[in-house]
């Protein structure tokens, strides 16, 4: 690309607003041109609002004296990656009607006939519903979305097993971390010495958005169909800073040994590594050997926060194989997704 595309970050004083500003600081094809946040914060300087909540500690020079911005469909920016809450409903259509390319962390549009959900590496030619989606909606822009934290890492980990086997039912259990509650997230006295064992909406969002994944776009009847898996899904709360690990068991086709589940894991490329996009991890999938990995505090940081990690691939005398799994949650499960998903938009011409 010759020029840098501007770009907005819209609720760009969260944890995740401040994470796609992380990611998108230097980055080789966009640049920051605008942040929004909620009224009472419009016109102040990015760096008088709140604290910087990861480890430099300090609001990064480049955007600390910009100043914040309403959430308006006049925007000075092509594309627009969404932190927002429940505003996201009515202004990311907006800006998608008036022509700005929407790449949302929301839940809001994820489950909408005609917007797709995206893991870049599973499920890159549901890219193919934009046609339908503007055509439908009147848009000259678009709305693109990927998935909650949890199912974007348990998605991305399985994925390969599901195109080579298919999985034909699955449990899963989640232990995630307190960042994936936002800021200040969950009280202290809730989570030392304790597991809190519900997460509203989790369970139910592991559920549907996976098959969504998972499934494909029918080009002739302008829909997506659901993958056909059984799934059941346990989401706990741990005192754990960052990243998300989950235990799961699959009941897959065919019935493949461990150590071909293990190369299919291990050997498991997609479109963002063809291309050599910019924040595309080497390897998606890490596969670990060691009977004690992985570990949020030593591999939540794979691949810049990019990868899934899983280990303890082993038999399951119930449904046959048994894993585990980690990956960051605010990173590949929030902010990176989605400038991934852009990147992957932008290299083929759908934005």
């Amino acid at each position: 690309m010759n020029s840098k595309r501007k770009v907005a970050v819209l609720g760009a004083t969260g944890v995740v607003g401040q994470r796609f500003i992380q990611l998108l600081l230097g980055h080789p094809w966009f640049e920051i041109s605008a942040l929004t946040s909620s009224e009472r914060n419009v016109g102040k300087r990015f760096a008088d609002v709140n604290r910087w909540h990861f480890p430099a500690k300090e609001v990064p020079d480049e955007i600390a004296n910009m100043k914040l911005q309403p959430t308006t469909p006049d925007l000075d920016a092509d594309i627009v990656f969404s932190a927002l809450s429940e505003s996201a409903q009515v202004q990311e259509a907006e800006l998608a009607k008036t022509g700005h390319h929407v790449f949302s962390n929301v839940k809001t549009h994820r489950m909408d006939a005609d917007v797709p959900l995206v893991i870049a590496e599973v499920n890159p030619d549901h890219g193919r519903a934009l046609k339908a989606q503007r055509a439908k909606r009147g848009w000259s822009g678009s709305i693109v979305t990927n998935g909650n934290c949890s199912t974007v890492h348990f998605v991305l980990a399985v994925a390969p097993l599901h195109r080579a086997y298919g999985i034909k039912r699955a449990v899963v259990t989640t232990m995630q971390s307190l960042s994936g509650a936002s800021y200040p997230g969950v009280a202290s006295l809730d989570t030392v010495d304790n597991v809190v064992p519900f997460i509203g909406g989790e369970e139910e969002k592991i559920d549907i958005e996976t098959r969504k994944f998972l499934g494909t776009w029918d080009e002739r009847a302008e829909r997506f169909v659901d993958a056909d898996i059984v799934l059941s899904a346990h989401c706990n709360r741990v005192t754990v800073r960052d990243g998300h690990t989950e235990t799961a068991s699959l009941e897959l086709g065919g019935s493949p040994s461990i150590a071909e589940v293990t190369a299919c894991l291990r050997e498991f490329r997609g479109r963002p590594q063809e291309l050599s996009l910019p924040s595309a991890p080497k390897r998606p999938i890490i596969v670990r050997d060691e009977p004690d990995r992985p570990q949020p505090l030593l591999d939540r940081d794979a691949e810049n926060g990019m990868a899934s990690t899983v280990g303890r691939i082993r038999e399951d005398p119930v449904l046959g194989v048994k894993l585990v799994l980690l990956g960051h949650n605010t990173i590949r499960g929030a902010a990176g997704a989605s400038v991934l998903n852009a990147e992957l938009f932008a290299a083929e011409g759908l934005v």
